[in-house]
């Protein structure tokens, strides 16, 4: 199964990423980093929808998101 991994630290929210998704995964968080953004993230239940086909990873202007299969 193919894992999602996002530095949330990192992430300014931009929501690229989320635009990207075609399984329509990935949200912003409830919490704040440190920078003051919602950063993107991928629920568990919703990990299991992951195609792994690195859409959101190819978006990130900030290279935060790590694709593995």
């Amino acid at each position: 199964m193919p894992r999602v991994t996002f530095r949330e630290e990192r992430c300014k929210g931009c929501g690229q990423c989320i635009i990207a998704c075609p399984k329509k995964i990935i949200s912003f968080s409830e919490k704040l980093n440190e920078k003051g953004y919602h950063p993107a993230t991928v629920t568990e239940e919703n990990m299991a929808a992951c195609i792994g086909c690195a859409s959101c990873g190819r978006m990130c202007p900030d290279l935060v998101i790590t694709v593995e299969k």
